[in-house]
């Protein structure tokens, strides 16, 4: 273990260009960020060529055994990862932010190494016997947002190593300096050239998704941009896991108690003060229990302290950046300009330093309102009245993204009747976004495709291989 300025001393560039990283709360200095060129990029493509077959050969077992080691490091290291990730991210340390995504990559790198992958035996009837193997791919290329960056990071790392492969990352160029110290800790167990970060504007990075020696990309991020490496990455035919923009919808059904579900739907929606894919981003209340929601919620959100954070006391921060604090204004903006009522917030102040933007509530707001229909991936929510539960999922269906929903109910076997109805790859019950390393985890329609999490997101990182006789 070492102090956080020896971890940030360590990823600081001697040489070579840099740029400046500032910490979205305070707009102060957090570090300077290494501009890494083409050349840079060429060399840590090669060595990952160069050592993934040693790196493949030496099993599972041992490979798990190292991802192990790899997560006692980043343990070792967690406060002073944690610090610099507020710092860098805006998210306060306590509550379910900085400290809980460094302990969940942790969490992640030691149940990727404990899943099971064993052969599958296909056909086996006294004349034909077929074993359905997973050979590694080879060089994965692993391109991360700047919302959740070290645990979106580890989500990609750690299946791509344990299944044999090599892995260059790319960290947001927002958020660089979190992944640069997390791979340096990393590292520190993992045999030497099977793990590099590069930190590049989008050009040099764009290079990953055509360049010949990739054989897999794993992308968390906008629709817009999963589309555009799709092209970019078909002429060389990479294969692909793809989890891309959500608008996830949460329908409340006439039997729920407002009360019992208002602070788990606050978390749904406020998470990573709202900057999280899977976020709740629409709640769809039945008109009998609406204004009893809609109470209850503005009570929990009145009692969530925002502000630094690294003040101990506080569970929401800032927005990461100003385009997105712009955009989460705009459509809040919106929905004031058409009559939506706020129940709570929507009046951010002009002089407050740092991306703050205040939860917000917004309350008789159309289906068709932008706060409704596109994703604003911050702190303010829609809560749209339904009267019958066709017309709930047919509004929560209407959008072409599909990455999550919700169905909360007093009647779990009616929450699970309408969460069969809904379009999007997982839809949780009385809880919203709750991943677990052992349940796969992917999206519908425009929100991306493959697996991660588990043994079949494990798959997704191989090449299957029937042996037939």
């Amino acid at each position: 273990m070492e102090t956080y300025d020896a971890l940030l001393a360590s990823i600081t560039p001697t040489s070579g260009p840099s740029r400046t990283i500032l910490n979205p709360a305070t707009g102060e200095a957090v570090g300077e960020a290494p501009i890494h060129d083409l050349e840079f990029l060429e060399d840590a493509v090669a060595t990952a060529v160069e050592t993934q077959p040693a790196w493949a050969a030496l099993g599972h077992e041992a490979r798990s055994a190292a991802l192990l080691k790899a997560a006692d490091a980043v343990e070792r290291s967690a406060e002073e990862l944690a610090q610099l990730l507020s710092r860098e991210q805006g998210k306060p340390l306590n509550g379910p932010n900085a400290r809980f995504e460094v302990g969940a990559c942790v969490a992640w790198l030691r149940a990727t190494a404990g899943l099971p992958l064993e052969p599958e035996t296909i056909v086996d009837d006294g004349e034909t016997r077929a074993e359905l193997h997973y050979k590694p791919i080879g060089v994965v290329a692993a391109i991360g947002p700047w919302n959740w960056p070290m645990m979106i990071a580890i989500w990609q790392i750690a299946p791509a190593l344990r299944m044999g492969n090599t892995v260059v990352v790319k960290p947001s160029g927002n958020t660089p300096l979190s992944v640069l110290a997390l791979v340096k800790v990393l590292n520190e167990e993992l045999p030497e050239g099977i793990l590099t970060a590069v930190s590049c504007g989008r050009e040099v990075g764009a290079r990953l998704t055509n360049h010949p020696a990739i054989g897999k990309i794993m992308f968390t991020g906008s629709t817009a941009a999963g589309r555009a490496i799709i092209k970019s990455s078909a002429d060389t035919v990479k294969r692909l896991t793809l989890e891309l923009g959500g608008n996830d919808a949460g329908i409340v059904l006439p039997d729920a108690d407002p009360k019992t579900i208002a602070e788990d739907i606050f978390w749904g929606a406020f998470l990573n003060t709202g900057q999280t894919c899977a976020a709740l981003k629409r709640l769809y209340v039945h008109t009998d229990i609406y204004d009893a929601v809609c109470d209850e919620l503005t009570t929990v959100a009145k009692a969530m302290p925002m502000g630094n954070g690294l003040d101990e006391t506080n569970v929401l921060g800032p927005l990461q950046n100003k385009a997105q604090y712009d955009v989460v204004a705009n459509l809040v903006q919106a929905a004031k300009d058409s009559g939506a009522r706020i129940l709570l917030g929507g009046n951010p102040d002009p002089d407050q330093p740092g991306y703050f933007y205040p939860t917000t509530l917004v309350a008789d707001i159309d289906n068709e309102n932008p706060l409704v229909t596109e994703e604003q991936f911050g702190p303010a929510l829609p809560i749209i009245r339904y009267t019958t539960i066709d017309e709930a999922v047919e509004k929560a269906n209407a959008l072409d993204v599909g990455l999550g929903a919700s169905v909360w109910s007093s009647n779990v076997s009616a929450a699970r009747d309408v969460a069969a109805r809904i379009q999007a790859g997982t839809v949780w019950i009385n809880r919203h976004g709750a991943v677990d390393p052992r349940i796969p985890f992917g999206g519908a329609k425009q929100s991306g495709y493959g697996l991660e999490f588990g043994t079949e997101g494990l798959k997704h990182l191989g090449v299957p291989q029937v042996i037939n006789g």
